[in-house]
């Protein structure tokens, strides 16, 4: 697995990849709904401060994000 820095990323593909992952992950905010524009920003957020990585799987050729 490769770590891509979110800077070698355009917005529109950061965003596409963290709207992926969050769809394909079904993430649960409890009582209180969350709109996708707000969850895409949490994350973002999680990447600019290091606490999510994005990463690239050569052999299935996909991205994917991880703690």
């Amino acid at each position: 697995m490769i770590k891509i820095p979110q800077e070698r990323l355009s917005p529109e593909l950061l965003a596409g990849i963290i709207e992926e992952f969050i769809q394909r992950e079904g993430t649960d905010y409890g009582m209180n709904e969350v709109t996708l524009g707000n969850k895409i920003e949490q994350v973002k957020k999680q990447i600019e401060d290091g606490e999510v990585v994005v990463t690239f799987d050569q052999l299935t050729e996909s991205c994917n994000l991880l703690t």
